[in-house]
């Protein structure tokens, strides 16, 4: 790609002058729940940099079949989950980090907001977030027997009078937002209210589940609230966790090993970043037993690989809040399109489910294969570039800072289009930092229902043509995408999505 300076460009293909912006709405609602896992902690702290493009309404501590505090009076449990009951038997409590360290995260983020708050608004303040923790079912894994703080505070904002969705993201068990909903179950389900009850929640709820790691969706929540949508990830997900160096195609590795994450993550940039961690970096979990990769002599894993000093760990749990950040790529509402959080498909038998898996599989050019991972594989680039450039916001004035470009289209995001026609694309960008922009355009095939390739004149210029296939049947769609990267390091970049619907 070349380097194009800023464009405003005038429009062609029959449409008007005004650049056609995304449509914007308020920033979406979101609860997290985490069992305290250590890449729970990592996903934490990007979350944090990223506390601006969401409104964030609670931050509840939770269990899992990984964690659990146990109930203090000696109780023996044993896994429901078939893994975890091969490799733990019968535990008093399994792995338990404590209810303290989303606080020490928020102290330090409270140090760094000062300068995150020069380069955007709507960091929150930390004292809003500490008064958005709280203690949720802890004892044992897929407990949801007994109302607690957490289950009460999530009840209540499902009961609340916003019906805008509510995104739960779900870093561990689904417990206890089990115990919320059955509490509203118990609280209406023999009252006149009880219908009006289920349509909202089921309106409102969105849970984004990394994996099931407990049983109580599967055994309660979708048999009793059959409304309430899901978003299951339960493969794209390894492409930021343990197993990333198989995920990831080499060439990409070294946004997530130590001279990356070091120098333009960890180190230098503010006491959050610092608590982050990472392989052989010297830390410890208290609690966690098994948290052994910051230890220096053990940076030989026999399951995941040899790594190094800093090396990425692991942030399994990050696609649920990426993809409520608002990139340009149109995928909030449709988790079918793919964005920074994967690609889901709905489910062919549950319509207020939606999936990964060999269905959603996307083609892995690097790997030369169809691959269940490639959906969120294929950011990676960009979303660790994104990361060190927010790493600066804590530390860096606005000036030495990198900043997103702003990129817009100067048509509908969904053009009618017919057989064996032309289209004119056409989208124009500006930059904060006034940094030259590079251009793409770019088919993302597997986000379309059409499944040939469509070629793209001038695919490194802000305006293109392309030729629409004569064999593309009515209500077929083509996916197109926009991507502008600034010439700053980190460099940062933005997208647009046009959809081609056949007519």
């Amino acid at each position: 790609m070349k380097k194009i300076g800023f464009y405003i460009l005038l429009l062609s293909v029959g449409f008007s002058s005004m650049a056609y912006a995304q449509t914007v709405t308020e920033k979406p609602r979101t609860i997290v729940t985490t069992d305290g896992e250590i890449d729970d902690v990592d996903s934490f702290i990007r979350m944090l940099l990223y506390a601006n493009e969401f409104e964030i309404e609670g931050l509840v501590y939770s269990s899992s079949m990984w964690h659990y505090k146990g109930d203090g009076k000696g109780t023996k449990f044993v896994s429901e989950m078939e893994m975890t009951k091969k490799m733990y038997g019968e535990k008093t409590d399994l792995r338990w980090p404590g209810t303290q360290w989303m606080q020490d995260l928020i102290d330090a983020y409270e140090q760094m907001h000062p300068n995150l708050k020069l380069h955007a608004e709507g960091f929150p303040t930390a004292d809003y977030l500490r008064s958005l923790v709280k203690v949720g079912n802890i004892d044992f894994e897929g407990e949801m027997d007994k109302d607690t703080e957490g289950s009460e505070f999530i009840k209540q904002k499902l009961l609340d009078d916003d019906l805008t969705p509510l995104y739960l993201q779900v870093w561990g068990g689904t417990n206890t937002i089990a115990r919320a909903l059955k509490s509203i179950e118990g609280e209406f389900k023999d009252t006149d209210q009880w219908k009006e009850v289920q349509k909202k929640v089921g309106t409102k709820a969105i849970l984004f589940t990394i994996m099931d790691q407990d049983a109580t969706y599967k055994k309660y929540i979708e048999k009793a609230w059959p409304d309430v949508k899901v978003y299951y990830n339960s493969e794209q997900f390894w492409a930021l966790a343990y197993n990333w160096k198989k995920a990831i195609p080499k060439v990409w590795h070294q946004y997530l090993q130590g001279g990356f994450m070091g120098e333009h993550i960890i180190k230098g940039h503010g006491p959050l970043t610092k608590m982050y961690y990472s392989y052989g970096d010297g830390q410890k979990q208290e609690g966690d037993n098994e948290h052994i990769h910051g230890d220096p002599t053990k940076l030989d894993n026999a399951q995941w690989g040899t790594f190094g000093k800093y090396d990425f760990i692991s942030e399994g749990d990050s696609p649920a809040f990426l993809h409520l950040i608002d990139v340009g790529l149109d995928n909030l509402e449709h988790p079918e399109y793919g964005g920074w959080g994967g690609r889901l498909q709905q489910s062919k038998t549950n319509p207020n489910r939606w999936e990964d898996g060999e269905e959603v599989a996307e083609y892995n050019y690097l790997f030369q294969k169809m691959d269940n991972a490639f959906p969120q594989t294929r950011w990676i680039e960009d979303l660790q570039l994104d990361f060190a450039a927010r790493a600066d916001w804590g530390v860096k004035s606005f000036e030495d800072a990198n900043h997103a470009p702003v990129v817009k289209l100067n048509h509908p995001h969904q053009i009618n289009v017919k057989p064996n026609g032309t289209v004119q694309l056409s989208g124009s960008a500006t930059d904060p930092d006034g940094d030259e922009l590079m251009y793409s355009w770019w088919q993302y095939i597997e986000a379309g229902t059409y499944s040939g390739k469509v070629e793209i004149e001038n695919d490194d210029a802000p305006e293109t043509t392309v030729q629409i296939p004569t064999d593309i049947e009515k209500g077929e769609t083509i996916h197109f995408v926009l991507e502008v990267t600034d010439d700053k390091f980190p460099y940062m970049t933005r997208y647009q999505r046009v959809v081609l619907v056949a007519k």
